[in-house]
């Protein structure tokens, strides 16, 4: 196979299981900050277990590498607490469908990293996929709670785009558990100040849930995403990742009873034309 195609199967098995993350967001009854500290440290154990399993080195090739990764580590962090929070104050749904602007915002700041211009299709790729986002959205008030939502999710999905692109121009170097488990332990050093008081206030229930969160919803989806994005350009990695806004919408009308209305399932299938065509073209 070649690394387009392997990088493709990354990161389309990583967007489906990603529609399943989102529901912890409802299930474990945390704050959005307490799951994310939480889910880390699984995350971290997970992935030190791979390196001495393989018995590869962690050291970084040198000290621009760390403070790099420390930098991707923090929006890491950011991005999960403001997504996990903007479907919390709101829903899963309008959560998933705000993160998945950033696919229209990858499309617009990457060449500035590649002193490139935004390629044709790629522009109309971001439009429909805006479209599609536009039509899942129920309301737009600033008096409601899915307004704020919207917001606490564009705002991840600024912090997630930066992290991808920084990643896939400047971290490309190293491979994806490498990427995942100094990313996962600086979003643990990071929120640790924040909210280690709630450690002995969770339930045995919480922790069997942040278990299963953190090793098979955050260091396996993760690492393959972080795969993806050493052999995907970023952009191509955001808009076939928009699938995962109708995962997550299925996902949640099965398990949590959130049906989609016709406008939900209309945006949702341009949505997916539109990560389909790109993950075309990348394929090609």
């Amino acid at each position: 196979m070649t690394n387009t195609f392997k990088g493709l199967v990354a990161v389309h098995s990583a967007v489906l299981i990603f529609g399943l993350t989102a529901l912890f967001s409802k299930i474990i009854t945390l704050t959005a900050l307490d799951i994310t500290l939480l889910r880390s440290i699984f995350a971290v154990l997970v992935i030190l277990a791979i390196f001495f399993w393989h018995k590869a080195t962690i050291k970084l090739s040198n000290t621009k590498d760390y403070l790099i990764v420390i930098l991707l580590g923090i929006f890491l962090a950011l991005h999960w607490v403001t997504y996990f929070h903007a479907m919390q104050v709101s829903s899963v749904a309008v959560g998933v469908i705000a993160l998945y602007t950033f696919p229209i915002i990858t499309v617009f700041l990457e060449p500035l990293f590649h002193g490139e211009r935004p390629h044709f299709k790629d522009v109309v790729s971001a439009v429909l996929v805006l479209f599609g986002i536009f039509l899942l959205v129920p309301e737009f008030s600033l008096s409601n709670q899915t307004t704020l939502g919207l917001l606490w999710g564009v705002l991840s999905a600024l912090l997630f785009s930066l992290r991808n692109i920084i990643q896939g121009r400047y971290f490309k170097g190293y491979s994806a558990k490498h990427s995942l488990l100094y990313q996962t332990l600086v979003t643990f050093l990071v929120l640790l100040p924040f909210s280690y008081d709630v450690v002995p206030a969770v339930s045995n229930t919480q922790w069997l849930q942040l278990l299963v969160l953190g090793v098979f919803f955050t260091a396996l989806p993760h690492t393959l995403f972080a795969f993806s994005l050493l052999n995907l350009k970023a952009k191509t990695v955001s808009l076939v990742a928009c699938v995962q806004v109708v995962y997550a919408m299925i996902f949640a009308a099965l398990i949590l009873s959130e049906w989609p209305q016709f406008s939900t399932i209309l945006g949702g299938l341009i949505v997916v034309s539109a990560a389909m065509y790109e993950s075309y073209t990348a394929g090609r």
